[in-house]
């Protein structure tokens, strides 16, 4: 994060937010999985396993659409070149309102969740560096991990502020799942739409932005 400016910072908080407010409504949909937080859908197909319950498909199936999404947002963003990020974004922001689509025609069955779980795959392409995503925007885990290191540093004398960006991150994240879960039940899914108007104001920042610089 550091090495991104506030333009950049901003960006990245957009999209935690984004991605809370996704996977919110698409917990509550699916009563306790998640359309972007892997991690957790991950022990939820063990334990699933272990027990023999039918959650363990389920989580799977989100599992695989979010490795699916993945590949697919780097192949967008591998085609794109230097406008990489507005690619990736365009891409998300089809697939939101694809799913937004199927929540208010009632056709959408599971299909429209796993359509949510490619869009928050394809949605980690957007920061990369040296081909590696360098800020994941649907996961906290690392990010807590460095704001953890990075009060460390703070207390040892290095950098006073250099933990504010990883909060901020965590904190649009929240925010974001703050609001999906408080229009879940005035909306249910039909709030895509919210998250599609999100989307589309994020790629006309990352238009602002302007494509990356010529070395990458």
């Amino acid at each position: 994060m550091r090495r991104y400016d506030f333009r950049r910072h901003a960006l990245a908080v957009g999209l935690s937010a984004q991605a809370g407010f996704v996977d919110a409504l698409g917990f509550l949909k699916l009563g306790g999985l998640f359309v972007s937080f892997m991690s957790g859908n991950s022990t939820r197909l063990g334990v699933g396993l272990a027990r023999g319950s039918d959650v363990a498909m389920a989580a799977a199936a989100l599992v695989v659409a979010f490795v699916a999404g993945v590949m697919i947002g780097a192949l967008a963003g591998r085609g794109a070149g230097r406008w990489r990020k507005q690619a990736v974004l365009a891409l998300v922001l089809l697939l939101l309102v694809l799913a937004a689509l199927l929540a208010v025609s009632g056709a959408g069955g599971e299909g429209l969740t796993l359509l949510m779980a490619l869009a928050m795959g394809a949605v980690n392409n957007v920061f990369q560096r040296d081909g590696e995503v360098s800020i994941g925007v649907t996961y906290m885990t690392g990010a807590l991990v460095k704001l953890g290191q990075a009060l460390a540093t703070a207390l040892t004398g290095g950098d006073p502020i250099g933990w504010v960006p990883w909060l901020l991150l965590w904190l649009g994240l929240v925010a974001g799942a703050v609001a999906g879960a408080a229009l879940f039940p005035v909306l249910d899914l039909a709030a895509l739409w919210i998250a599609c108007g999100w989307c589309a104001l994020l790629l006309g920042w990352s238009m602002h932005i302007g494509p990356l610089p010529a070395d990458g």
